[in-house]
Formats: structure tokens, C-alpha cells, sequence
């Protein structure tokens, strides 16, 4: 399954998210902080569609109620 999202209220335009029998396998992300997503992406990848919600979810970018971890928990929900 590919998850086409459109984040809200952080700098990232874009997330593509690739995921099989409820593992991501890719994430790419168009707009926002290069190094950081690559980052999480990186660390995204192998991980189960659970574990990443759990741990994401909630995350605040500095005074913004949400950031980009967020918004990929919020992207990762559809999968369910």
C-alpha cells in the first residue's frame, strides 16, 4: 500500500509512504528540514506501522501543535 499524504501545519509539502503487511518499507518527503526527515525516514524504514504511531504521535515543533513525526503518525493511521 501506498499512502499519499499531505501534512498540515509544518514545512514539509509531502509524504509518500510504502508499506506491506503492516511494515514501512520506504518514506519519502518532499519540502521540509532535509537532514532531519532523511533521518527519520531512515529510521522508519523495518519499523511495524504500530511502533511508529506510538511513537510519533504527539510530537510538537517547538510552540506548533504538531510537527513533522506527527503528521507522519497521522499519514501512518490510514494504514490501519
Amino acid at each position: 500500500m501506498t499512502i499519499q499524504y499531505t501534512p498540515k501545519g509544518v514545512c514539509s509539502r509531502a509524504f509518500e509512504i510504502e508499506v506491506e503487511e503492516g511494515v514501512i518499507q520506504s518514506v519519502q518527503v518532499a519540502g521540509g528540514c532535509s537532514g532531519n526527515l532523511q533521518g527519520l525516514s531512515a529510521l522508519l524504514k523495518g519499523m511495524k506501522v504500530e511502533e511508529a504511531i506510538q511513537r510519533m504521535e504527539g510530537i510538537r515543533c517547538g510552540v506548533k501543535d504538531t510537527s513533522c513525526p506527527d503528521q507522519m503518525a497521522q499519514a501512518l493511521k490510514t494504514a490501519l
